[in-house]
């Protein structure tokens, strides 16, 4: 008898949709994804453009708003609403690829690491801790002082800080599943170790893998925003949340709305990604299904 396959996904999906935090961080994470996808047609002015005669004005709900600029103006008469929706543009890219990056080369890594052990295992291991030696925060500044501004430059900045973040997490998952039943009978059918890695071992780690790459998203898109603030990340001619909160900073006194606005935006964004995070690891774990169901 077989099974029908959008029966079989529609079952497997369904308790992972209706779980609180996945629905409410996933719808988050929507609205942040579609803002930064369609931030031209929905800005309601040029992020760049400068108004002299329409400095600091508060937003349009205020006394002396004006509806041209909902969320009001900057010290240089630049729409902060505009602003903010561009500079979600920054935060998803660095978000999406800065974690991928991270992803693959810390599962990798790990897995590697994991399954074959010995001097490989080692050597990779002792590499990890003299990296995570290393301030994060501090490390990414140095690595963006050599590499030079830019976007890419940000992202490499990012993969090669945090991947150790990955690695430790997955290889503590592989060193358990390469001592699982299944994992020997594959060696016995004499599966080689690349199908038995990409086969029996991946998939036991996926649901982890998952639910780090949500959590990376979320760390990125603060890393991105503190190297944007020292100046440290894209040229000052692109909009940023963090270049957002150094301009604002100015003018905290007498205008704060120009700094409430991207702190909002990064909290928004970053609680999204934590939510979907935490509620894929509580459904997707089968420890702590079978924890909650007690």
């Amino acid at each position: 008898m077989s099974t029908n396959p959008h029966s079989f996904w529609q079952a497997r999906l369904r308790p992972v949709l209706a779980h609180p935090k996945v629905l409410v961080g996933g719808t988050l994470v929507l609205i942040f994804s579609l803002v930064a996808l369609f931030a031209p047609l929905l800005a309601p002015n040029d992020p760049n453009a400068q108004d002299l005669l329409a400095t600091l004005l508060p937003p349009a709900w205020q006394e002396g708003g004006l509806a041209q600029y909902p969320l009001g103006t900057d010290g240089l008469g630049r729409c902060i609403l505009s602003r903010l929706i561009y500079g979600s543009r920054v935060a998803f890219q660095v978000a999406v690829t800065a974690a991928a990056g991270t992803m693959v080369l810390g599962t990798v890594l790990a897995i590697l690491a994991g399954y074959i052990g010995g001097w490989f295992d080692r050597g990779v291991s002792s590499l990890v801790v003299l990296w995570m030696a290393f301030p994060p925060v501090v490390f990414s500044m140095m690595l963006m002082v050599g590499l030079g501004t830019g976007l890419f430059n940000v992202i490499l900045a990012v993969v090669l800080v945090d991947w150790t973040r990955f690695y430790r997490v997955v290889r503590a998952e592989v060193l358990v599943a390469r001592q699982r039943d299944y994992v020997y009978a594959a060696h016995l059918l004499g599966f080689s170790h690349l199908r038995i890695m990409l086969r029996e071992v991946l998939p036991s780690v996926a649901p982890l893998i998952v639910t780090l790459f949500s959590l990376q998203m979320g760390v990125a898109i603060v890393v991105e925003a503190i190297l944007s603030f020292v100046g440290l990340s894209v040229p000052s001619d692109v909009v940023a949340w963090g270049v957002m909160l150094a301009d604002g900073r100015d003018q905290i006194y007498q205008a704060g709305w120009g700094l409430m606005a991207p702190v909002i935006g990064i909290v928004f964004a970053v609680l999204g990604f934590n939510l979907l995070s935490d509620g894929l690891r509580t459904t997707l774990d089968p420890r702590l299904k079978q924890r909650g169901a007690h």
